[in-house]
């Protein structure tokens, strides 16, 4: 009569290993030697299926293969699909590499023969009688396993399953906490980048009124009060309303300006690369100092094509950018230079002035307002110093989406 004694004993010893274990690769490093005491093994792995049973993930011992390094791939290409689809209940073979069964359009078998893996045996990780994945023992060896293994493995396998899933479950709520975290975090970014832009556009708002109160509406008053006194004045001549005339001209242009303050009128007529263009020119020329500026425009047209609330955001954030790089950085050279580059657009501000303090990368109304409109539209928003330490770079990045990114 067999004496099962010492083969419980295994058992047990498996049991009191996996105890403790917080995730599936140190609980397979840490039964792996035990296991190969009772079958013997180059090449030991479990793989576990996704909650969804769509996709997989393989966690080895012996040594490491693309099964185990690759991420969560799909059931359709597992070269033992068949035992994970429950259409087999083992699988056992003298030499895997010619094995029809393991190879198969679309299969995901590299891995067998870079390793030489000949003998092999699987069988179903089973929980309340669903299939969470799959124990795998594999040999060199050719001719190596018998069904007495595979009674053995089974054995193990039930060992390894409620373990297995408990983990496979605590890594699905953590995962899922992580996404609601991280979905929480987004939220409060918004909400917070959304109050900081009204409070923005609200100082906006009356910057405009005050220079309509205190500049256009007072030139209009005085206008209207000399209009009132020419009204009694039994002539008019020519020369008397050549100041009316002049003062109109002067409302108007201010009203212009505010304008095109308020609103880029360039932008929506003739794109994002002329409206950076037309602002740089006229920024650089109104400072009355000597600038070199340069625009670079290597997205072919890319930004024209975005909705235009998100164009609009782009053009306020390097318009933003390029009045700092004038007023603040003491710079005689701005280029800006707009290119795509695989999935994003990016918008770079490089001047060669002073650089930008520390702690105004963290703060200041210019700079929360650039960071805000990134965030508002999902880009990236970076201040960096530049290589040669002579200037300072501002960057947006955008992602595309992938409907874009292929156009």
């Amino acid at each position: 009569m067999l004496d099962t004694t010492p083969l419980l004993s295994q058992y047990l010893t498996i049991s009191r290993l996996l105890a403790g274990q917080l995730d599936f690769s140190s609980a397979i490093h840490a039964v792996a030697q035990e296991i190969s005491h009772i079958i013997p093994h180059d090449h030991m792995d479990v793989c576990i299926t996704t909650p969804d049973g769509l996709f997989h993930t393989a966690y080895e011992s012996g040594f490491e293969t693309d099964w185990g390094r690759r991420p969560p791939a799909p059931l359709d290409g597992s070269p033992i699909r068949t035992l994970l689809f429950g259409e087999v209940d083992m699988l056992l073979t003298d030499d895997a590499c010619a094995d029809p069964r393991f190879h198969f359009e679309g299969a995901f078998d590299g891995p067998i023969l870079e390793g030489l893996l000949r003998s092999r045996l699987h069988v179903p990780l089973k929980v309340q009688g669903d299939i969470i994945g799959a124990f795998s023992c594999s040999s060199r060896q050719a001719g190596l396993y018998s069904v007495a293994d595979v009674e053995k493995a089974r054995a193990i396998a039930d060992l390894l399953a409620p373990y297995f899933f408990a983990l496979r479950a605590a890594d699905q709520a953590k995962r899922s906490a992580i996404v609601e975290a991280e979905a929480r975090a987004r939220e409060e970014g918004l909400r917070q980048g959304a109050l900081k832009l009204t409070e923005a556009l609200e100082a906006e708002r009356q910057r405009i009124g005050m220079d309509l109160h205190d500049q256009t509406l007072a030139d209009l008053t005085r206008l209207a009060r000399r209009m009132e006194q020419l009204t009694r004045q039994p002539d008019v001549t020519g020369e008397a309303l050549d100041p009316l005339f002049r003062g109109l001209q002067h409302c108007m242009q201010d009203l212009r300006e505010i304008i095109e303050t308020a609103r880029p009128t360039v932008l929506q007529l003739f794109g994002f690369a002329q409206a950076v263009e037309n602002h740089l020119e006229r920024s650089t020329r109104d400072s009355g100092l000597a600038f070199h500026w340069e625009l670079i425009d290597d997205s072919p047209g890319a930004i024209d094509a975005l909705d235009q609330p998100v164009a609009t955001a782009l053009f306020r954030i390097a318009q933003e950018a390029i009045n700092n790089a004038i007023r603040h950085a003491h710079a005689d050279r701005i280029t800006v230079r707009l290119r795509r580059t695989g999935r994003a657009l990016i918008i770079e501000v490089r001047d060669n002035g002073v650089g930008i303090p520390p702690a105004a990368k963290r703060s200041g109304a210019g700079i929360d307002n650039m960071r805000t409109r990134a965030r508002l539209i999902s880009a990236r928003f970076e201040i960096m110093r530049n290589r040669d330490n002579r200037g300072s770079t501002v960057q947006v990045s955008l992602p595309l989406a992938a409907r874009e990114a292929v156009e």
